[in-house]
């Protein structure tokens, strides 16, 4: 399998990465706990290094995610999002970036994704009511704590993209569910 390095701070991956979401969210009935972990491990024997779940995929995706990846820390890197209020009575989508929130959401992920660190995290969607700065901050902050290696955006415009990475450098750029590897100031589609 081909790897990619995500910006210069040396996290690599594999050139093709494995998305969780449909194991619980988006696509119907969750799968089969068992036939999940199996999948995502028979991802990771052919060679697979990059696997991605978010928060607002519900909780259970992290945590199967977790589980399955557990035997294999070191060899894998786990990417997951957050800027949303998760778990709402009203099952509304609500952007919340705020840094006290960013800290709260990322002290459950690392307990559901039973790691030391979040690997990659990413701001799920640009909240429009915390300045940019601000959140790459509170990353920058996280990271500086050791609960997070690397930050990326997802679905931001490049001003917003500027910004944040004079705060905190940006590893990678998720884009419709692709994303862009930051190389040397060069902007590369890692399918």
């Amino acid at each position: 399998m081909q790897q990619r390095k995500l910006g210069t701070s040396g996290l690599e991956v594999s050139a093709i990465g494995y998305g969780a979401m449909g194991l619980s969210h988006g696509y119907g009935p969750a799968t089969d706990r068992r036939q999940a972990t199996a999948l995502v491990r028979a991802a990771a024997e052919r060679g697979v290094t990059l696997f991605d779940t978010a928060q607002i995929y519900g909780f259970e995706n992290e945590e199967l995610l977790g589980e399955a990846l557990e035997p294999l820390r070191g060899q894998v890197v786990i990417a997951t999002k957050f800027g949303f209020e998760v778990g709402r009575a009203d099952r509304q989508q609500i952007l919340n970036s705020r840094p006290e929130h960013i800290r709260q959401v990322t002290e459950g992920s690392l307990a559901r994704l039973r790691v030391e660190a979040i690997d990659l995290y990413y701001q799920h969607r640009v909240d429009p009511s915390v300045p940019i700065e601000d959140v790459a901050g509170t990353i920058k902050e996280l990271i500086a704590e050791g609960k997070v290696k690397h930050f990326g955006l997802s679905e931001a415009g490049a001003a917003t993209i500027r910004r944040a990475h004079a705060v905190q450098p940006l590893s990678a750029i998720a884009e419709r569910g692709r994303i862009q590897i930051l190389s040397r100031g060069v902007s590369r589609e890692c399918a």
